[in-house]
């Protein structure tokens, strides 16, 4: 009998996803839309997506445009991006929500760096995770007497090929993002 890893592979394939996507929410001083499709606004009781209740453009390299569809909603949307925490000034007018991207400063990158640093470090916490709870699923089968002493260990060396594939592709990510922000 062979230990299916397809489990593990999985985890380490969604980890490395929920990294990317985290790391794509981190603006590095560019305006673009994509920065608040993470965001929620409390519409009519209802939190949801800002892409159903405005339409967010680009209007310069570090302004976007935030029309929404209802104007009562301006408030809410507003609320919504300051409430965010992602360093954005924003401005309210007749037409909806101007958000403005600072230039990034010394400071503003070695914050940054930081932070990727510590969702990679979240990412290296869910993967360790995930590999106990396998290891502790391959030392009950052997308990269990389904596998043999020499199966664990060699299940356990795969595993841990797995792991390691997985952490350093989550590392690879780390430095490509950290790259991108100290030379912007």
């Amino acid at each position: 009998m062979t230990y299916d890893f397809s489990h593990l592979n999985k985890k380490v394939d969604d980890i490395k996803e929920w990294l990317k996507k985290e790391y794509f929410n981190i603006r590095i001083g560019r305006a673009t839309p994509q920065v608040l499709d993470s965001l929620r606004v409390d519409s009519y009781g209802i939190s949801v997506p800002i892409s159903q209740v405005a339409s967010v453009s680009t209007e310069d390299a570090r302004t976007l445009r935030v029309v929404p569809y209802d104007p009562t909603q301006s408030k809410a949307l507003e609320k919504a991006i300051v409430s965010s925490n992602l360093g954005l000034s924003v401005s309210l007018d007749d037409k909806g929500v101007r958000v403005f991207f600072p230039e990034l400063t010394s400071e503003n990158r070695t914050a940054l760096a930081k932070v990727i640093k510590n969702k990679c470090e979240q990412a290296h916490v869910s993967l360790r995770a995930e590999r106990d709870a396998v290891w502790n699923d391959i030392q009950s089968q052997e308990k269990d007497g389904e596998i043999s002493e020499d199966d664990k260990f060699r299940y356990k060396e795969e595993m841990e090929k797995i792991v390691t594939t997985g952490n350093n592709l989550l590392d690879s990510h780390l430095a490509k993002k950290e790259q991108e922000i100290l030379n912007t």
